[in-house]
């Protein structure tokens, strides 16, 4: 019996475990995996193909609130725009399933940036949340910044203030814009992992 009852305790653990199990996540400073999605226009992207820039990958789901104050306040389209202009490359990733929160085809995708003014430089779909797991994505948003060598130099959280109201942006701490502010003026990045908050990604 005591052989049996640890056998279930086992069992229940793993289960337990199971999700963070299929998430392995990436580490801070080695080389960020290579991956490739079709976009929301068709096109295909290899994150190989973008060597020698910063690359910034964000998770994101429409339907998530922490997701809506970011983009209902303009922040991300903000950091967005102006880091695309400094030849960043910006990836925003949706691995949403079909059937669950945050899916949406291309064209109703495409049309939802639109209307949200979003610059990323790409939209990627990752409905078999491949590239996600890969990755070790847990919420939206997840932010991860790779560097021009192909070395992923930050991860986790866009900012300090684990909340839904759009408020708190103005005095949160933003580590999206810290890691690239410092990376690219040749700086160590402070604080190069973060937990993330968030909705969790809907696989």
């Amino acid at each position: 019996m005591i052989r049996v009852g640890k056998i279930l305790i086992l069992g229940m653990m793993l289960l337990f475990l199971a999700p963070n199990i299929l998430h392995a996540a990436v580490t801070t400073g080695q080389p960020a995996p290579d991956f490739t999605l079709t976009d929301t226009n068709g096109q295909s992207h290899s994150l190989s193909q973008f060597k020698e820039k910063y690359v910034v990958l964000e998770w994101f789901n429409h339907d998530c609130p922490f997701v809506k104050k970011h983009y209902d306040s303009g922040n991300m389209q903000a950091l967005q725009k102006e880091y695309t202009s400094k030849d960043v490359v910006w990836l925003s990733i949706n691995s949403s399933a079909a059937g669950k929160e945050g899916y949406y085809n291309a064209e109703q995708t495409n049309q939802m940036m639109k209307d949200k003014t979003a610059a990323p430089t790409a939209v990627l779909l990752d409905s078999d949340g491949k590239v996600g797991q890969l990755y070790g994505a847990q919420t939206t948003p997840h932010m991860f910044i790779i560097n021009p060598d192909g070395i992923l130099i930050y991860q986790g959280a866009i900012d300090d203030k684990k909340s839904t109201d759009p408020a708190d942006i103005s005095s949160s701490k933003n580590y999206v814009e810290s890691a690239l502010d410092a990376a690219m003026a040749g700086q160590s990045v402070s604080e190069s992992t973060t937990k993330s908050y968030g909705c969790s990604v809907k696989y």
